[in-house]
């Protein structure tokens, strides 16, 4: 929980106008992104009181597109992606790599539960985006951001945003205070998949993605 509340609170925005998002510059992109998100939010915040599932709807629109979640899954599933390169039996890595491309299917839907969950908790906090740097001859990027809230310490939280093969920069994780999702979600998930397997992994997933969304406190 206290992940999912440090990472709403960089996002804040009290923007009314969605704002055109660049792309090509990953700092300008992650700033642009936030901005019309929570715009969306207060814009629809009459249906989300009546239907808080509408908060994966604005979720899917406003973020996931500039999300690359089959990145992020990928990196998620680790060495286990290599261990389905390996396998002999043509047959049964057929069916492994169908269950890669379900994972990563299940992963998204995923994705937009979590996201919308962490927008539950939007208190209208001020942040303070890193200011942009020279970034021509770089493929990840770290764009920085830090939580500032009278009487209470600073919430450093970090992005990173990867470079695509066609030259847009796309977010793939967030670190609050240093921590990396995804890297939380491998450990999370290693052992589970070496003793159960890749379908159990889809299977939670799918129940935890279809869980309607809860506002703190309920």
């Amino acid at each position: 929980m206290k992940f999912l509340i440090a990472v709403l609170l960089v996002l804040k925005s009290n923007f009314a106008i969605a704002k055109d998002v660049d792309e090509s510059n990953p700092y300008f992109m992650v700033r642009a992104v936030a901005e019309n998100t929570f715009a969306r939010i207060n814009k629809d915040k009459a249906i989300i009181e009546q239907d808080k599932n509408h908060l994966k709807v604005v979720v899917e629109e406003e973020l996931l597109p500039y999300i690359d979640y089959r990145y992020a899954a990928q990196r998620v599933l680790g060495s286990y992606i290599s261990k389905v390169r390996n396998i002999k039996d043509k047959e049964e890595q057929k069916a492994e790599i169908e269950n890669l491309r379900r994972f990563i299917d299940v992963f998204r839907e995923y994705l937009i539960t979590s996201y919308a969950g962490i927008f539950t908790q939007y208190r209208g906090q001020e942040v303070e985006f890193s200011p942009a740097q020279d970034f021509e001859d770089d493929k990840l990027v770290l764009v920085k951001t830090k939580i500032v809230e009278s009487g209470k310490p600073d919430i450093n939280i970090d992005f990173k945003v990867r470079k695509t093969k066609s030259g847009e920069w796309k977010g793939f994780d967030m670190l609050p205070e240093g921590i990396s999702l995804l890297d939380a979600k491998q450990s999370e998930f290693h052992g589970i998949l070496r003793t159960e397997g890749l379908v159990y992994v889809i299977d939670m997933l799918d129940k935890k993605s279809k869980l309607p969304v809860q506002f703190a406190g309920e």
